[in-house]
């Protein structure tokens, strides 16, 4: 029996300099609810991004307006996740965004009616775009490495694109899969920043039968790895592996490495920030769906691609080691 959901959209009139509501309640697995496929944009994409924590709201903010401001980006929707935020806070929080955005992109707030993170991926009607960005709160990607990612994807539309990689690997000694970082190799991208087609959120949230939605509940009871099943969904659909590419400037504000710039509490609200049994927990999530889905679909890829390729040799000026090309 498929879920039934209600949203609520947070946007503003500007011209009437007040705040409306919207609530939508539908069956989100409802194909005739739903854009045709064939009527997706290409050119552009829209932006998921995951909002929970109050005390990250002024970097949400900066982040969203990014965003809206870059080119190949339609629409920009937060998604909020956390169900005790007050309606108050909220509303605020979507007047601001909204008439702080100077980018052609529109800002719109969704408040998620559950915490669950799998509600991150379920099929939007008001995705007008191929592809969509999934993205979270507490990165900072600059405008170039956005618009050079939605590239890379444009022409690898099957496969998901990433900032961020990780990798399963097996332990041949205590017989189990482990969630690891290989130099050479990954097999797996973070929601931190992932473009991905649009059409594998449906499937994410309404393919597989019986087994996916024992996989998505295994999500809910962990409060974890809704970004690896992904990355086993789309690994399955595609049968091939995700791609990384370069960026220029990327700020990880939610890193525990950070020793200045952002508080404590805005460190600590993020789940991969409890280092302890990070690893483990995650390893766990990957032999869990590999148990349930009855096959191991992840497809480990190989190098980076980058936006420019530049003079590696250095030369000598001033005094200075510099890069050769960097002088005339």
């Amino acid at each position: 029996m498929r879920t039934v959901f209600t949203v609520v959209f947070f946007f503003v009139y500007a011209h009437l300099g007040s705040l409306g509501l919207r609530t939508l309640s539908n069956d989100p697995c409802d194909r005739a609810k739903l854009p045709d496929p064939r009527n997706l944009r290409s050119d552009q994409i829209t932006v998921l991004m995951n909002g929970y924590s109050e005390s990250r709201i002024p970097l949400l903010r900066s982040i969203a307006a990014t965003y809206a401001a870059s080119p190949p980006v339609a629409a920009v929707v937060i998604l909020w996740g956390n169900t005790s935020t007050p309606t108050r806070t909220l509303s605020e929080l979507s007047h601001n965004v909204t008439i702080s955005s100077t980018g052609a992109a529109p800002i719109s707030l969704l408040r998620q009616q559950s915490d669950s993170l799998n509600a991150r991926f379920l099929p939007r009607p008001f995705i007008k775009t191929r592809g969509v960005i999934i993205c979270d709160d507490d990165v900072e990607v600059d405008p170039t490495s956005i618009e050079f990612a939605f590239r890379v994807w444009s022409t690898n539309p099957h496969r998901p694109i990433g900032l961020f990689a990780r990798s399963h690997d097996l332990d041949l000694s205590n017989r189990e899969w482990i969630y690891t970082v290989h130099p050479d190799k990954y097999s797996i991208v973070l929601t931190k920043f992932m473009i991905l087609k649009t059409e594998y959120l449906y499937q994410y949230s309404c393919g597989g039968g019986a087994r996916m939605m024992e996989a998505r509940r295994a999500v809910d009871l962990a409060q974890n790895c809704e970004d690896i099943l992904m990355n086993f969904v789309v690994a399955e659909q595609g049968n091939v592996g995700p791609m990384l590419v370069g960026a220029e400037k990327v700020r990880d504000w939610g890193d525990q490495r950070n020793d200045e710039g952002i508080g404590l509490n805005e460190r600590e609200v993020g789940l991969s920030s409890r280092r302890g049994e990070h690893r483990k927990r995650r390893g766990g999530c990957i032999g869990n769906f590999h148990k349930i889905l009855g096959r191991m679909p992840l497809r480990y890829s190989y190098g980076k691609l980058v936006n420019s390729v530049a003079e590696q040799g250095l030369c000598m000026k001033g005094g200075k080691l510099l890069f050769c090309d960097q002088w005339k």
